[in-house]
């Protein structure tokens, strides 16, 4: 059976060493938010992760969620009462707004604590995950009266939330939904339609489940400008507030999927039910983006997390299994066999996934810091370079993490052999389960495409420009640092090559936009390889500083040799990138469609 240990202590070394988190502290809404205490909050999601969802990874993959003919739905054994431990314990409200009754804790905080509990079971996160979007959408364009009924409930997780998208005929295309809604007169609307993949959808684990719901108004206009967002609750409340009548919105079937299995992805249909405008009339679009930039940075969490298992668990087989001799000469003379740790291609392996575990995370928890700084900082510059950096790397966040991770994923799986092919180890569900990180929340060509298309000249390129001079900046103060050459040559030459790209594309996409397209997966593969390597240099700085003031822990010197390794194995792949981007759109466009 497959195995979780929350890295905490690299979680430690980001927060407290590398990213800052103390520096939080200068906000009001954070001054009492310590070291003492992030740590304690590590130590105590990182038990939950480990003692109660971990072992509950594999029984959702094989139970799944179970349809009954009255449209409800049962969570795998032992979903429920974890939900109930975590809402007990505060966990749905760590990083949310005080005044509704969350802990108010900073962002950086909940995604370290986000991510152990996704590595420890991606299926069971997603429930508290998605409401957490569903919360934040509600909290920017919701009425005062909507915040006061739905946000409470929601944080303590008696209630939980949904977006729903994507119809049979439409997914990425929102123009295309025919979902409509019809004015009561009483300022509720009945909506009809069905939506599909709709994560958490129907459960048993909460109360009642509040749907966000895409929809169109008779009359509005076609395309996304005619689209409004729909609060439907699967009860409808009461005079009180609480969950009375049954609503009529049920789930039509549970999908049948590859992977994460233990959440209930649903079809859903809507039979003229009872929901209520959030935000102004065709608008919605702007309030749902909200919930889905904050799916799409949880799901960069859900891809790292799962690369991070399945590295735990091949480092753990790879020094278990015996099987030939090392080609230097037998390690261990006394068995039939080394471990297969000794031979390279094994260790290639599990060198990637590390460096980019390692890596991707720092990545996540420092837009996490961006996210807290932009809420909670009265400089409006500031405010400004966070909100850039956002929008320039959320989707370098969630398509170059994802795709990276799923890579990892196999390889892990590739290092059991046939082992990692078949149940009993574990491996296959975590590669099931990554597969989709890459496709939902906007497919990762999509992201690709946004970054290239709309993110870049956004602004006039400022966020870009911002980016550049501050690690241009980070490398003037640091490139004579004693034995970091490798990271300040390899950042450097990284921020010259990605740059080479950005001007390519300048010059080539307007004169034929295919020639943005065909280069647009990997220019996000060329940002996402330079900002980690910028992660890299930063967690460098900081580990040759440790070891120069005399720290003994070899943590700081593997950390050196891990990004070594980033620097000197996976650094390079800029350079294919960049000649692929430089063949433009002609090789890609070039075979007639009837020739396929």
């Amino acid at each position: 059976m497959p195995s979780y240990k929350a890295p905490v202590r690299d979680m430690q070394f980001l927060l407290h060493e590398v990213l800052g988190f103390e520096d939080l502290q200068s906000f009001e809404a954070f001054s009492e938010v310590d070291r003492d205490l992030a740590d304690a909050v590590l130590e105590q999601s990182s038990k939950f992760a480990e003692e109660v969802l971990a072992p509950l990874n594999i029984v959702g993959d094989h139970e799944g969620c179970t349809r009954h003919d009255d449209g409800s739905v049962t969570t795998p054994t032992g979903f429920k009462d974890a939900f109930k431990q975590m809402t007990e314990n505060g966990w749905t409200g760590l990083s949310l707004d005080p005044e509704y009754g969350g802990q108010g804790m900073p962002g950086m905080l909940g995604i370290a604590a986000s991510e152990m509990w996704s590595s420890a079971n991606m299926a069971f996160a997603m429930y508290p995950g998605l409401t957490g979007g569903a919360i934040k959408a509600i909290h920017t364009g919701g009425s005062p009266e909507q915040k006061q009924t739905y946000l409470p409930k929601m944080i303590a997780g008696e209630w939980t939330g949904t977006m729903n998208l994507t119809e049979p005929h439409c997914g990425t295309d929102l123009g295309l939904l025919k979902t409509k809604a019809v004015p009561n007169g009483d300022g509720s609307y009945k909506i009809s339609g069905q939506k599909i993949f709709i994560s958490a959808g129907e459960h048993d684990m909460s109360d009642n489940i509040i749907h966000l719901v895409l929809a169109r108004i008779e009359g509005a206009p076609a395309g996304t400008k005619g689209i409004s967002l729909f609060i439907v609750p699967k009860f409808k409340l009461d005079e009180n507030g609480n969950p009375g009548e049954r609503n009529l919105v049920s789930c039509g079937s549970i999908e049948e999927k590859m992977g994460i299995h233990g959440n209930s992805t649903c079809v859903m249909n809507y039979d003229e039910a009872e929901g209520y405008l959030i935000g102004e009339e065709n608008k919605g679009l702007r309030v749902m983006f909200v919930m889905m930039n904050e799916a799409r940075i949880g799901v960069g969490l859900q891809g790292v997390g799962q690369s991070e298992v399945a590295y735990q668990n091949a480092v753990a087989y790879a020094k278990d299994r015996l099987q030939g001799r090392s080609l230097a000469g037998p390690k261990e003379a006394d068995k039939p066999a080394d471990p297969i740790i000794v031979h390279p291609d094994v260790r290639r392996m599990l060198m990637e996934t590390k460096a980019f575990n390692e890596a991707g995370r720092a990545l996540l928890y420092w837009a996490a810091k961006q996210e807290d700084v932009e809420k909670h900082s009265t400089d409006e510059k500031l405010v400004e370079k966070c909100d850039d950096y956002l929008g320039l790397l959320t989707p370098v966040v969630k398509g170059y993490l994802t795709d990276m991770s799923m890579k990892t994923t196999i390889d892990c799986q590739q290092i059991f052999g046939g082992h990692g092919f078949i149940e009993e180890w574990g491996m296959s569900q975590f590669v099931r389960d990554n597969r989709i990180a890459l496709i939902y929340e906007g497919a990762n060509g999509v992201q690709a495409l946004d970054l290239v298309g709309r993110k870049l000249a956004r602004n006039g390129g400022r966020a870009l420009m911002t980016l550049n001079s501050e690690i241009a900046e980070f490398l003037k103060e640091n490139k004579e640092t004693e034995g970091l050459s490798e990271f300040m040559d390899g950042l450097s030459g990284a921020q010259k090559k990605l740059t080479e790209a950005t001007m390519w594309l300048m010059q080539n996409g307007m004169s034929d936009p295919n020639n943005a397209g065909a280069g647009s997966v990997d220019y996000m593969h060329m940002m996402g390889l330079s900002i980690l390597a910028y992660m890299w240099a930063q967690m460098a700085v900081v580990a040759q500083a440790a070891i120069d003031n005399g720290s003994n822990e070899d943590f700081y010197p593997n950390k050196l040799i891990t990004g070594r390794y980033f620097m000197l194995r996976m650094l390079p792949m800029l350079d294919a990138h960049l000649a692929k981007i430089k063949t433009g759109a002609a090789p890609v466009m070039a075979l007639d469609e009837a020739a396929f």
